[in-house]
């Protein structure tokens, strides 16, 4: 499970070092092989472990040829996927057309959100986390929500 908000520096050629506390655990889950592509939601990336990736990559091809959602959604998704390894040092590669996509600079935030991990633009995610946190009152405000039972 991944969870928390890492500080990460990016190295000029887009090289991140995963935090010691995710190596091992990815090591036994996917043998530190990952797939990095965009989010649908925000400028942001998302990082899954290879095996999580084959399921998420199996359903959208399973998905109708002709509709024009499920397309769009592949070519998104599918399209920008690249494949990664944790080197030795506990580093992956992140492309530079991803990075593009993301304003990746040299501070990075890693976002954990239990089965994958997302990667943000330090103040893009500052300003991220202040909206949310703007928005709290208007989401957990129906008393008979589950979600408002879980968190409160």
């Amino acid at each position: 499970m991944f969870r928390g908000e890492s500080t990460l520096n990016m190295d000029n050629k887009g090289r991140l070092a995963v935090p010691r506390r995710y190596r091992a655990q990815l090591g036994e889950m996917c043998g530190g092989a990952l797939v990095v592509t965009i989010s649908l939601l925000n400028r942001c990336l998302v990082v899954y472990p290879f095996a999580h990736w084959q399921d998420i990559e199996q359903e959208l091809k399973n998905l109708p040829a002709l509709d024009r959602k499920a397309q769009a959604i592949r070519h998104l998704l599918i399209g920008h996927a690249t494949e990664c390894e944790l080197d030795g040092q506990g580093r992956i590669l992140v492309s530079q057309s991803l990075r593009e996509f993301a304003s990746l600079e040299k501070r990075v935030k890693m976002i954990g959100q239990a089965g994958k991990f997302e990667l943000w633009n330090e103040q893009a995610w500052a300003d991220q986390r202040d909206d949310l946190l703007a928005d709290v009152g208007e989401l957990l405000a129906d008393p008979s929500d589950e979600l408002r039972a879980l968190v409160l």
